[in-house]
């Protein structure tokens, strides 16, 4: 399994593309806006299609690309439906996304905490981490040491809670019980920014202190 790290849409939002050559499959974790342009040349190259969207929570610029994505490739999403009015009514979230066209992204396979996806010959188990989003999900792939954690946690920071749905006491909950319970060596791949490790972030993490 290769992973591909890519940024795309107004607000530089991080995509993560794994793709396994030998099994000419893919899968996408969040879909910015205008994603696909960047990874539809690497599925050629690689011979690969894009079987899932893996999305990490709703917010308009984690989603923005993936109805133009399904379209072109027909890949099946996942999402927690905490997060379902975001999804498939992105217009709720208009008063701080107007200036960007948002559209309804489909949902077909549900997901919640516990489950266990297997995809690429590698599983991965979803773990919820609300407080940023009511549907911030995290994917654990522990034979990799890779989490995908969304907008929860951050290289020495943490995601925003003023937004409608958001709350501190939640998300700092959240961070402490579903990802400061990872092995410290898994590396953290978040929704913004450069990757870190949960080792790190217990370790100097100035909004969460492990307890």
């Amino acid at each position: 399994m290769k992973l591909h790290l890519l940024a795309g849409g107004p607000i530089p939002t991080n995509a993560y593309l794994l793709t396994d050559s030998s099994r000419g499959e893919a899968v996408l974790i969040d879909a910015p806006g205008g994603i696909w342009a960047d990874i539809g040349p690497i599925l050629a190259r690689e011979k690969c299609r894009l079987a899932e969207l893996w999305i990490t929570h709703g917010h308009w610029d984690h989603t923005q690309g993936g109805a133009e994505l399904i379209r072109a490739t027909g890949a099946a999403v996942r999402a927690h439906p905490a997060d379902r009015v975001l999804l498939e009514n992105p217009q709720v979230m208009s008063s701080f996304a107007e200036q960007f066209k948002l559209e309804p992204l489909k949902v077909d396979h549900w997901i919640d905490a516990g489950q266990r996806l297997e995809i690429l010959g590698a599983a991965a188990e979803v773990r919820h981490v609300p407080g940023h989003c009511p549907g911030n999900v995290l994917f654990h792939f522990q034979a990799q040491k890779a989490a995908f954690v969304g907008d929860a946690l951050f290289k020495g920071s943490v995601g925003r809670t003023d937004f409608p749905g958001g709350n501190f006491e939640e998300l700092a909950r959240s961070i402490r019980e579903q990802i400061y319970t990872l092995p410290d060596v898994t590396k953290v791949y978040s929704g913004h920014g450069e990757p870190t490790s949960v080792g790190e972030e217990k370790a100097s993490n100035p909004y969460v202190k492990a307890q």
